[in-house]
Parts: structure tokens; C-alpha cells; sequence
């Protein structure tokens, strides 16, 4: 008598793997989907600048330049008559600065995100297009990364800090009108959380906290990773930022 054969079943590792592969490919979409094509508009009177920056974005998939204006009141023009996504503009520009534009800008298209472009010693003016309305800021000399990482974080209606942000800018920011933390809920920080946040706005690096906290470095990173997604900023400066203009840290 011949045996029924028994359906056929998959095994249970392969199931789950499956599933995960699934599920991964069901959130990549999902995102491509949310972030699509970034269009920006860049602003800057010094046409090498632009042709530079021009290069750089063409090299990133998901942001496309949909023009270049040389001052002020061609970006207001430009932005318009095309409506970009995020406005990357130079603070010192002819005709009409960036801070002019910015503030014009965000008050008449206020889903626009706007980025300044500074150089190192501009701290006044930085703060100065922070409050006229712009997302974020960029030092000229950022890499390519944090320039693309920039527009994709401001896309998203959050604020970005230039990594190479120093701490006395920091204070300042902290200390000016902008605040895009007013709609952030009140989160609860443990007592070891605390502490790190106090180290990090020292500016102390993950080894010298894990020495004077006889933690692993490993620990410490996991602790600022965890204090920055609670916060929700992207790094070290936004926390420093976000901790003195929520009172978490007090400088000395």
C-alpha cells in the first residue's frame, strides 16, 4: 500500500528569514517612497562655489538642483518660480543677504527648508539666519557626506547642526530665539543619562567619559546613541544644543 505523501512544509529558519526579507524590503520601500527626490535650490555670489557644489550633488541620487542664483533676490525669484524643497544659501550674498532671504523665504513658504552657508567666524550671522527662519547651517569647508545629510535631515522638517560647530557657538545657539524643540514632548532622562549629557557638553570624547565612568567605550556609545534618539538630533551638537536650552546642563 502506497504512503500518502504529506504536504510539503518550509522549514521554520527559513520561514523567519523569508519573513525578515520581506518585511526589510517592505520598509526600504516605504522610505524611497517618503523621501523621493529632495529638490533643492542653491544660492551663493561666488560662482567656483556653486560649480563645486553642483558637482557634489550630482553625485547623490536622491537630491536634484533645480537652479543656482548669485544673490539674494535671485533666490527669492528662483524659489518662486520653481517651489525646491530646501534652500541652500551663502549668509553673505549682494543685493539681499541670506538672513533677508531666509526670513522672506520661511515666512511666505514655511515647508521650505532653508540651510546657511557660513564660514568659520561668522557666529553672529549664523545665529542671525537661524532665527530669521533657517533649518540648519553648514560650515563651507563640510564634506560631501554632511552636505547631503544636511538637506536630507532639514527635508524632514528637522534642524541641522554643522558637526564642526564650536562650543561657544553652541551656547549661543542654545541661548538665541531659535528653538525648534517647543513641540518635543518632555522626556525622562536616567541619572547615568544625565551624567553623560553633562560629560558630552564638556566636550569630553566617549574614552574620557568611560574612564571617569570605569564604563566600556562601547557602553558609552550606546548611551549616547540612546540620549540623541530620544532627543532626536542627529549629533553631538544638537545634544549640547537641546541640553542647555532644556536644562540639562548649565554652563559653568
Amino acid at each position: 500500500m502506497e504512503t500518502a505523501k504529506q504536504p510539503h512544509h518550509v522549514e521554520r529558519p527559513a520561514l523567519t528569514k523569508i519573513c525578515h526579507i520581506f518585511v526589510t524590503s517592505v520598509y526600504i520601500l516605504q522610505m524611497t517612497k517618503t523621501l523621493g527626490t529632495i529638490k533643492i535650490v542653491i544660492a551663493d555670489d561666488h560662482e567656483i562655489f556653486r560649480d563645486g557644489f553642483k558637482l557634489m550633488i550630482s553625485r547623490q541620487d536622491d537630491i536634484q538642483l533645480l537652479g543656482e542664483a548669485g544673490d539674494g533676490k535671485e533666490l527669492v525669484e528662483l524659489t518662486e518660480s520653481l517651489k525646491p524643497d530646501v534652500v541652500v544659501t551663502d549668509i553673505k550674498m549682494p543685493r539681499m543677504d541670506g538672513i533677508e532671504a531666509a526670513k522672506f523665504l520661511t515666512g511666505k513658504y514655511p515647508d521650505i527648508g532653508v540651510i546657511g552657508l557660513s564660514m568659520f567666524d561668522e557666529e553672529d550671522l549664523i545665529i542671525d539666519m537661524l532665527e530669521a527662519g533657517a533649518r540648519g547651517y553648514l560650515l563651507k569647508n563640510a564634506d560631501k557626506h554632511e552636505v547631503a545629510d544636511a538637506i536630507r535631515t532639514v527635508y524632514q522638517q528637522e534642524p541641522y547642526y554643522c558637526k564642526h560647530t564650536s562650543g561657544k557657538l553652541a551656547q549661543m545657539i542654545a541661548k538665541s530665539k531659535f528653538n525648534p524643540y517647543k513641540k518635543n514632548k518632555k522626556t525622562a532622562y536616567s541619572d547615568r543619562e544625565l551624567e553623560i549629557i553633562r560629560l558630552i557638553c564638556q566636550e569630553m570624547t566617549n574614552k574620557q567619559i568611560a574612564d571617569q565612568l570605569f564604563l566600556s567605550i562601547r557602553t558609552v556609545e550606546g548611551y549616547r546613541l540612546k540620549i540623541q534618539e530620544k532627543m532626536e538630533v542627529k549629533n553631538s551638537i544638537g545634544l549640547v544644543i537641546y541640553a542647555i536650552r532644556n536644562n540639562l546642563y548649565k554652563p559653568g
